[in-house]
């Protein structure tokens, strides 16, 4: 069985990992600020701007490397969260224990608001990963029939209102041939 001196060695190690948890947890909460920043900026201008850019190459590493970061997030922050919860909880049922019940609430504190910290940045990473593979997929599938389609036949797929109603009518009549 474990010795005294080998459960005091376990939990002054594992004491010691609560601090580092809760930076940890609340970097990735930030991270995730500015994730949901760039997902709306992303939206708003950076998605258009590598469509007219046509590099599908440096745009599939930079959609590699974004999803990766949420997928990041969303897998290691619940684990980070339920670390900060059963860390405190140690202390806390042995402060219970000897009665003192200050202890044993902030011990509880600590818990609930690291594991809420923890699934919030989650779902957050979650959703930003998934919005994000929707969205380069559908740009990916775009820049690629670009480059497999000539440039009239582009303007004939994406904007045949801006071609001339003669061109237009042209353009019909070249089909039903076909």
């Amino acid at each position: 069985m474990l010795t005294s001196s080998s459960i005091g060695l376990l939990h002054l190690l594992v004491s010691y990992l609560l601090e580092p948890v809760l930076w940890l947890l609340m970097l990735l909460a930030a991270l995730a600020v500015l994730d949901l920043g760039t997902l709306l900026a992303e939206r708003v201008k950076g998605l258009s701007s590598w469509r007219r850019s046509g590099d599908i190459a440096g745009f599939e590493q930079l959609a590699k490397k974004r999803i990766e970061r949420s997928d990041f997030m969303a897998r290691i922050a619940p684990m980070l969260g339920l670390m900060g919860t059963l860390i405190p909880l140690g202390p806390g049922l042995a402060a219970l224990g000897d009665g003192e019940l200050s202890i044993l609430t902030t011990a509880m504190s600590v818990a609930f608001d690291t594991t809420v910290m923890g699934l919030l940045v989650g779902i957050v990473g979650f959703v930003i990963g998934r919005v994000r593979r929707r969205w380069y997929d559908d740009l990916l599938t775009a820049m690629e029939q670009s480059v497999n389609t000539s440039p009239h036949e582009l303007n004939t797929i994406v904007r045949p209102s801006a071609q001339p109603k003669s061109s237009l009518k042209a353009a019909e009549a070249e089909a039903e041939n076909v």
